[in-house]
């Protein structure tokens, strides 16, 4: 976790900030229904960001529990999507939008390619991946915990 790989950010109106350490800049467009619902009509954009994110204050903070897998959370004064939450390993995927400083991110990886609205499409090239290979890699196992996330 160190300072050279140190992101801030937070939601429209500022109630919420934090700090994260994601490994890479690299962010995933996840395509599934969920995601497209929560961005408004397009991908939900999100960069891995492992589990150890700080939150300066957590009390603006809406949960909402979207799969027997997964959280989503949101700021609950300005309704801004922050971050969705494994629940078994405690790893976020951050959105991208709500970094400070996001200029050296790149796209790498696009979920539930097979189920992608046909109204829009990124020109450059990534990684596909369908629902079936999506759930096959990050779906919990039948002990519960992630695969590989």
């Amino acid at each position: 976790m160190g300072e050279a790989n140190k992101l801030s950010g937070g939601c429209l109106c500022g109630a919420v900030r934090f700090t994260a350490f994601p490994e890479t800049h690299n962010y995933t467009a996840c395509h599934c229904d969920m995601c497209t619902k929560v961005s408004g009509g397009t991908a939900y954009l999100s960069l891995h960001c492992g589990p150890t994110v700080k939150i300066e204050d957590d009390r603006q903070i809406g949960i909402y529990s979207s799969s027997d897998w997964a959280e989503r959370h949101f700021c609950k004064n300005c309704g801004t999507p922050l971050f969705y939450k494994f629940k078994k390993t405690g790893e976020y995927g951050i959105s991208v939008g709500v970094f400070d400083n996001s200029d050296d991110f790149e796209m790498v990886t696009q979920y539930f390619t097979d189920t992608k609205p046909a109204h829009y499409s990124f020109s450059n090239e990534t990684k596909n991946m369908t629902r079936a290979e999506v759930f096959a890699a990050f779906a919990p196992s039948n002990d519960g915990a992630a695969n590989n996330v």
